[in-house]
């Protein structure tokens, strides 16, 4: 059957807006480049920035072949736990996919490695980075996709099986799927690696390990901001999509509201940590507001585009003391992690998810998920009178994502410990990464430093 000019010209306008999507979300891996770089010592600057670009590569490889299949393949074998079809994209585009989806969902795919290879900075040897993250986005990540964004996914709010308690879990760009994915195996790979040489002294105090270039933290945290315009607004897929009995909305209302939930609770979220830090430590820190601000970020990616502005004000004000109070938590523990990363992508994610079964409104839901069909009803968010049924699936998504990522990163990163190829030697930790494993320093006052050092010995 011939396509008429208007389907056409919705499909390539829709087309145009995922690919660009696509585009702003990849731009966040040079934010998390420039932001790991930025927040990790001078001597180990060249391999953070070289696990970011490895994150990519291999991730692009590893989603290629498996993960996409595994998140949102639906073959004759289809059920709600694991994809069967699709791999190395054969079948693509079908009548349900298209290329641009794909890039769209493998630009996600590579930056929930990003978040955990921050947890283990400066202290893990390369191979174990090109191990974990092949694993984690080509196979843990993906099951945790399906369940949440397939429609044959058991969890999802679009299924077209049975709802979750009359819901399913509303993760509309990933609080839960990416960041908290993250955020959990970043916890358990921090946890076995230990924490680096001489982050806390003898008697257990916490030692300050700055990173060395606030410019390059700050710079990092404007491209994320950057490309969560694409990460939250572009999860709608479609931006031509008419909301009907009305004759001047449609996704594109939700787009634009949802490009203004984010910029609110981050922005929030910054200011509240700004002044917080300053009570707790006595001055203005540029690199905590930062983080406040991702912080922000990641708690209102779940329920951007279902609630009000004025809730994700709210939103972003609790996900920056969350953060602070599972940073202070974490010092006194003894646990380690340089970029913050299981604190913020874990916590704040955490916060995100429970967050949208309070909040949600129904209208909204409705728009994202049913094109505005005002014929339908659906849970809501429970400080709104919506009842539990949407908190409970939230809650049963906290829950299996946190258990999924235990059982499979958590021995995985054991296995490679008790292999020793995990983490480095302390001789090559303290003289640090880039000159005992990458040939020199990201910086050349760094390495002539060194030359003249040898040169006196």
């Amino acid at each position: 059957m011939e396509v008429s000019w208007e389907d056409s010209v919705t499909c390539s306008i829709n087309t145009i807006y995922l690919l660009f999507s696509s585009y702003l979300v990849f731009v966040m891996q040079l934010g998390f480049a420039m932001l790991c770089a930025g927040s990790v010592r001078a001597k180990n600057a060249m391999n953070i920035m070289l696990t970011n670009v490895v994150d990519a590569a291999v991730g692009s490889i590893s989603y290629y072949l498996f993960g996409f299949a595994f998140a949102f393949g639906d073959g004759s074998n289809s059920n709600p736990f694991i994809g069967t079809e699709f791999f190395a994209l054969k079948g693509i585009p079908s009548g349900s996919y298209s290329y641009s989806f794909f890039l769209y969902q493998w630009a996600f795919a590579i930056a929930v490695a990003g978040i955990t290879s921050g947890s283990i900075a400066e202290r893990t040897q390369f191979s174990a980075y090109l191990i974990f993250s092949f694993f984690l986005t080509g196979f843990v990540y993906p099951i945790v996709a399906r369940w949440i964004w397939s429609s044959s996914g058991w969890l999802s709010p679009s299924s077209s099986g049975p709802l979750l308690f009359g819901s399913g879990a509303i993760d509309f760009a990933g609080s839960g799927v990416v960041h908290l994915v993250g955020g959990v195996a970043g916890l358990w790979g921090s946890l076995i690696e230990g924490p680096r040489v001489g982050r806390f002294d003898a008697f257990g105090k916490p030692v300050a390990m700055r990173g060395h270039n606030s410019t390059l933290v700050v710079l990092g945290t404007f491209l994320l901001w950057f490309g969560w315009f694409g990460f939250n607004p572009g999860s709608f897929d479609k931006i031509l999509v008419a909301y009907p009995n009305t004759s001047d909305q449609g996704n594109w209302t939700g787009v634009s509201r949802t490009a203004v939930t984010t910029t609110l609770a981050g922005s929030t979220a910054g200011i509240v940590t700004l002044f917080g830090r300053r009570i707790l430590v006595g001055h203005w820190d540029a690199l905590d507001v930062c983080n406040g601000v991702l912080g922000g970020f990641v708690a209102i990616t779940s329920g951007c585009s279902v609630v009000e502005p004025w809730a994700a004000i709210f939103c972003g004000f609790v996900a920056a003391w969350v953060l602070i109070g599972l940073n202070i938590l974490c010092l006194k523990l003894g646990f380690d992690d340089p970029l913050e990363a299981a604190q913020l992508h874990g916590g704040c994610g955490a916060w995100g998810v429970i967050f949208t079964g309070l909040f949600a409104k129904e209208e909204f839901i409705i728009q994202a998920y049913n094109s505005g069909d005002s014929s339908v009803s659906r849970p809501y968010g429970l400080l709104l009178g919506g009842g539990w049924g949407l908190l409970g699936a939230q809650v049963i998504e906290l829950l299996v994502i946190f258990g999924w990522v235990s059982i499979t990163m958590g021995p995985m990163f054991y296995t490679l410990h008790k292999l020793k190829i995990l983490r480095i030697s302390v001789e090559e930790e303290v003289a640090g990464l880039d000159v005992s494993r990458h040939g020199g320093y990201a910086y050349n006052a760094l390495q002539q430093e060194g030359n003249r050092t040898s040169i006196l010995r």
